[in-house]
């Protein structure tokens, strides 16, 4: 088990060192190539996981079968359908790799024994619900109705992490905008050497 996990679990503050040595064995390591799914879109939410190394998009398909990508998940953070997974039912998003990624993941029946056996998982996922809520939040007062160039700006700024790892059209995806739209904004801020 990575140290990486350890490390984190530890920062959370929530577990002592007995429980985070109890915890990591019920997480098994997953290699997972670039593109390759964690979860799938109206199957059964089965794992929650956390990202030891690459990343991760979550999006649903629109009725076109696009792709409307909700959120980027990079390493030292946890993924899932956390709703669907909690009432162990089919998601309504899928996960899927942007990179080769290795993932820790825990069942569904480990998790609920993990919960029974150390109640401070209580406190380590509610910080994360958390922690997605306010995602959301900023995602929504950042990139609600504004316009491209202000859109990409805030990402260059806010989130350089996005420009270098994403692809475009996933980007363009995530901001609401088309990729011409984003390549366009791309070539004006950097016309103007904002950048």
């Amino acid at each position: 088990m990575s140290d990486l996990f350890e490390n984190y679990l530890s920062s959370t503050g929530e577990l002592s060192a007995e429980e985070i040595h109890f915890s990591v064995q019920f997480f098994k390591p997953t290699d997972l190539k670039k593109n390759d799914f964690f979860i799938r879109e109206n199957e059964s939410c089965r794992y929650i996981g956390f990202i030891a190394t690459g990343a991760v998009k979550a999006y649903v398909l629109d009725k076109e079968g696009n792709e409307n990508v909700t959120c980027f998940k990079f390493e030292n953070e946890f993924i899932t359908s956390f709703q669907e997974f909690v009432k162990q039912e089919n998601s309504i998003r899928s996960i899927r790799t942007i990179e080769n990624s290795v993932i820790h993941r825990i069942n569904f029946q480990d998790f609920q024994n993990l919960l029974t056996r150390i109640p401070a998982w209580n406190n380590v996922i509610k910080s994360l619900m958390e922690k997605e809520y306010s995602q959301k939040e900023r995602y929504l007062l950042n990139y609600n109705n504004r316009s491209a160039v202000d859109k990409y700006q805030h990402v260059l700024s806010n989130e350089p992490m996005l420009v270098r790892r994403v692809a475009t059209q996933d980007l363009a995806s995530y901001l609401g905008i088309t990729q011409r739209s984003l390549t366009r904004a791309k070539r004006q801020l950097h016309s103007h050497n904002i950048v």
